[in-house]
C-alpha cells in the first residue's frame, strides 16, 4: 500500500469564548488556515484533489458545507472541491484519517485535512437545541431502536465524566491538580516559544492563545460543579470554550518527488474504535490497545501522546489503564488549558504533536481522542 506523508500543520490561535475571535465568521476562520497553508507550500493551488473539514453543530455559520465555504473564502480556485465530516469532537482527527486515506489508496495525491470551530457563536449542542423550536427532540430520545436498546440512560458528557471519576476513584482533587499542571504546562509552551511555529497569527486579532490562564488549587475548589448531580465536575477540570481552525497537509510520495517537497512525518497508523455510547468517553482505552496491536507496536516505543483533555477523568483514566507516562503526555499542556474548539481539536492536536516531535526529536507520536456516540480515532505518526 502506498505511504501517506504529512508536509506541513498549522493551526489557528485558540480565541477564548467571547474573546478576541469571537466575531470572527466561521468560513473566514477556517480560510485563514487554508490560505496560510496553501501559501507556505509549493503545491499550485488549483492542484489540490480534495479539502476535508471536521466540523460539529453545523449550523448557520458553519452550516452548507464549510470545507467548501472556507476553501471559497480564502480567495482559492473554483475547481478545487471540499467536503465536511462530523464524527463529533474526532471530526478533524477522522479528515486526517480520510485524507491519508485517499492518498494511501492511490486515487488522491494531494489532500487538506482542516477543522473549523466558532463556539462563542455557536456553542456545543446548538444543533440538537435548534431542533426543539421545529417539533423534533434530540436525537435519541423517540428512536424506538434506541430506547429498546438504551432505555433512558443518560447521554451525557458530565454524567459520564463523574461515571468516569467514580469507577476509577479519581477524586476532584485529583483532577484540579492534573488541571492546574494542565495551564502550567501551557503558559510554559506559550512564554518559551514553543507553539510559534506552529501558529499562524491573526493580525489585529490575535498571535497566540488566550485560553490558558494563571490559577490555584485554592481557587478551583471555590468552583460550583456544573450539575449537583455531578460534584466532581466542574468548569475547571473541564475543557475550554474556544475559537479555533486548524489544517495539516497529507501527500502521495508522487506528490513529494512533483513538487519538491519535503515530508515531515509518516502516518504510520489510523484506526477507529467504538465503546459504550453511555460511557461516551471511555473509547481511547480501548482504541489505543486495539491500535498498537494492529499498529505491532508496545506503547513504550512511543514517543509523545496527545490525548484530548475533554475533561480531566478521560485523560487520568486513560493514563491509569495503559501505564503511559504523564510526563510524556500533552506535554504543552490539553484543552483544559488551551481549548477544545471541537471539529477542530484533531487537527489542532496533531499540529501540535508534530511540531513536539521535531522540537524533542522523538519518532513516534500517538494521538486520541474521545467522541460523542462513545467513538475514538488513534492516529500513530512517524517523524521523518
Amino acid at each position: 500500500m502506498a505511504e501517506a506523508y504529512i508536509v506541513d500543520a498549522l493551526r489557528s490561535p485558540t480565541g477564548k469564548r467571547n474573546g478576541a475571535l469571537a466575531a470572527v465568521h466561521g468560513a473566514d476562520l477556517g480560510a485563514h488556515v487554508l490560505r496560510a497553508l496553501v501559501e507556505r507550500n509549493a503545491v499550485p493551488a488549483d492542484e489540490y484533489d480534495d479539502v476535508i473539514f471536521g466540523c460539529v453543530d453545523t449550523i448557520g455559520a458553519l452550516a452548507g458545507n464549510i470545507a467548501r465555504t472556507s476553501w471559497l473564502a480564502a480567495g482559492l480556485p473554483l475547481g478545487v472541491p471540499g467536503t465536511t465530516v462530523d464524527r463529533q469532537c474526532g471530526s478533524s482527527q477522522q479528515a486526517l484519517h480520510f485524507a491519508a486515506q485517499a492518498v494511501m489508496s492511490g486515487t488522491q495525491d494531494v489532500v487538506i485535512a482542516a477543522g473549523v470551530q466558532t463556539m462563542s457563536s455557536i456553542p456545543i449542542s446548538s444543533a440538537m437545541l435548534a431542533g426543539r423550536p421545529l417539533g423534533f427532540s434530540t436525537p435519541f430520545a423517540e428512536s424506538r431502536g434506541w430506547q429498546a436498546r438504551f432505555g433512558d440512560a443518560p447521554v451525557n458528557q458530565f454524567y459520564a465524566a463523574q461515571r468516569i471519576a467514580d469507577h476509577w476513584r479519581i477524586t476532584r482533587t485529583q483532577m484540579e491538580e492534573f488541571a492546574l499542571a494542565s495551564h502550567a504546562r501551557a503558559l510554559h509552551a506559550i512564554r518559551s516559544g514553543r507553539f510559534e511555529r506552529e501558529v499562524v497569527a491573526l493580525p489585529g486579532l490575535l498571535a497566540m492563545d488566550e485560553t490558558a490562564r494563571e490559577s490555584t488549587l485554592a481557587k478551583m475548589a471555590t468552583l460550583a460543579p456544573v450539575d449537583p448531580a455531578y460534584p466532581s465536575i466542574t468548569a475547571a477540570v473541564s475543557s475550554s470554550t474556544c475559537d479555533a481552525a486548524a489544517a495539516v497537509l497529507v501527500v502521495s510520495e508522487a506528490a513529494l518527488k512533483r513538487y519538491g517537497l519535503t515530508p515531515r512525518a509518516r502516518i504510520h497508523h489510523l484506526s477507529v474504535a467504538g465503546d459504550d455510547p453511555i460511557w461516551h468517553l471511555t473509547a481511547p482505552i480501548a482504541a489505543t490497545r486495539r491500535a498498537l496491536a494492529r499498529a505491532g507496536m508496545r506503547l513504550d516505543q512511543i514517543d509523545l501522546v496527545e490525548i484530548n483533555e475533554a475533561f480531566a477523568s478521560v485523560v487520568m483514566a486513560w493514563l491509569q489503564e495503559t501505564g503511559y507516562p504523564h510526563e510524556r503526555t500533552n506535554v504543552n499542556g490539553g484543552a483544559i488549558a488551551l481549548g477544545h474548539p471541537l471539529g477542530a481539536s484533531g487537527a489542532k492536536l496533531m499540529t501540535t504533536l508534530l511540531h513536539e516531535l521535531e522540537r524533542t526529536g522523538g519518532r513516534y507520536g500517538l494521538q486520541t481522542m474521545c467522541e460523542g456516540g462513545g467513538l475514538a480515532n488513534v492516529t500513530i505518526i512517524e517523524r521523518l
